[in-house]
């Protein structure tokens, strides 16, 4: 399925005709003939897209449409609009009130559709989806702050200086936010900070020109989620569907009306900085699933995952590598003696030593509560690998670590290295196993007196 759509209509024939069309696009229809219905429907399916009609049996829906965007769980839902007017006050109300666009009846289908497609992309795009919404909810790392109202950056990009001057006069008069004119070599340069929103002719160099230019911002990194808002002089039909087909997040005819203009761009900020916003708490979110808050280091889910990567390298180039299971010594006389202040503050000391003196493509994770685990890549000779495990074992010796309560303290550590078989058997030991061999050769060392390195030699040759 393409995603719920709930349609807000009090003519029956209106709901069912709507429904065939969008059930024959693979979406999911649901149906609600009056404002009150709406609301709950749309608070108890969470659809990805809700199409409102202006006039309800038992309030406007201009009332519904405040409603939802009120509610916290259905704000970030985009709403399509649907008068059987085409007084242009109607959009000016609904788009001030939040919906993402108005259309007037009777439908365009091929550019409904499009539209459809166009804002339920960006809504997937930008980590607003439904499911995922809850889920980022559920672990509370969706909180939202007050409503987008600061200043953006807005590029106009048109085909004549004097359109561009223009658009420019008319938008700057009526908005806060920071508006220039570019060329379209000046759009794809990037050379300083990258437009929020995009607003592009049509046909700027020629016909198509300004449709091409935005399919060179979408395949940009810098520029991917910046909006793009197409101006062209024929608007509705196949022309228009094409148009969000192709990417942009909404049309403007080439006579706009500035209030008009002015209420379709904010309303492009407002849900650009919210996937911004959303992108980042995804990328956040990520980032802890792999890294130990203390240290910075990555934790043990990633370093499975990654030395199992290191082997299948070693086993496609026909190298070695080594594995490190490193421990601190009388650790627990630590926090008993000094508190878990003091053996936070020996942790985050000693990952900093450690992650000092290895090579960028090394890895160091924090795999328990004060072990930690290394993995060199690439590793020619036994000695090597040795040298590298000394190299650390001298760092964390070498200074004593300042105590948060005043004070230092000595810490030393316990190294067990490993290293994967050599010819034949390079392919026949799993990856645990050669962790295991470190972790054996950990408890050698510590069994020796501590403070030494101790190599696992049924390998080594």
């Amino acid at each position: 399925m393409g995603g719920k759509v709930l349609i807000t209509d009090n003519v029956a024939t209106n709901r069912i005709v709507l429904k065939v069309k969008l059930a024959a696009a693979c979406y999911l229809p649901l149906m609600a003939g009056d404002g009150a219905s709406c609301l709950s429907l749309a608070r108890a399916e969470l659809p990805d897209l809700i199409l409102l009609d202006w006039a309800l049996p038992d309030m406007a829906g201009l009332e519904v449409l405040r409603h939802l965007r009120a509610d916290p769980a259905t704000r970030d839902i985009p709403i399509i609009m649907i008068s059987a007017s085409r007084d242009p006050s109607i959009a000016l109300q609904a788009l001030a009130e939040g919906a993402d666009d108005v259309l007037a009846k009777p439908l365009d289908d091929p550019v409904l559709m499009a539209r459809l497609r166009s804002l339920l992309r960006q809504r997937d795009s930008s980590g607003e989806g439904a499911v995922r919404g809850a889920a980022l909810r559920a672990l509370g790392l969706a909180e939202r702050a007050e409503a987008f109202e600061g200043p953006g950056l807005i590029a106009l990009v048109a085909a004549r200086p004097d359109m561009g001057l223009r658009w420019r006069k008319e938008l700057q008069a009526l908005m806060p936010d920071r508006i220039v004119l570019q060329s379209r070599e000046e759009a794809l340069a990037q050379a300083g900070p990258v437009p929020d929103i995009f607003v592009i002719d049509a046909d700027l160099d020629g016909p198509g020109g300004g449709l091409r230019l935005m399919s060179d911002l979408r395949s940009r990194a810098a520029s991917r989620h910046a909006a793009v808002c197409i101006v062209r002089g024929q608007m509705g039909g196949e022309g228009t569907a094409m148009i969000y087909d192709l990417g942009a997040n909404d049309l403007l005819p080439a006579a706009f009306d500035p209030r008009e203009a002015r209420l379709r761009l904010r309303n492009l900020l407002r849900r650009k900085r919210r996937g911004d916003e959303m992108r980042a708490t995804l990328q956040n979110g990520l980032r802890l699933a792999v890294v130990d808050p203390l240290t910075g280091l990555y934790n043990r889910r990633y370093a499975g995952a990654h030395l199992a990567a290191v082997a299948e390298r070693a086993r496609a180039t026909d190298e070695r590598f080594a594995v490190m299971v490193i421990d601190l010594d009388r650790f627990k006389s630590v926090n008993d003696r000094w508190g878990h202040g003091a053996g936070d503050a020996v942790l985050v000391a000693v990952a900093r030593r450690l992650h000092a003196n290895l090579r960028p493509g090394d890895l160091i994770a924090r795999i328990g509560g004060e072990e930690f685990l290394v993995a060199l890549p690439e590793v020619h000779r036994p000695e090597d690998a040795h040298a590298v495990a000394e190299r650390l074992r001298e760092a964390v010796e070498e200074e004593p670590v300042p105590l948060p309560c005043g004070g230092s303290l000595r810490v030393t550590i316990s190294v067990g290295l490993a290293l994967s078989p050599d010819g034949a058997g390079r392919r026949a030991e799993p990856v645990d196993a050669v962790v295991q061999r470190a972790d054996s050769a950990l408890l050698l060392a510590k069994s020796a007196g501590r403070n030494q390195v101790t190599i696992e030699r049924s390998a080594v040759a």
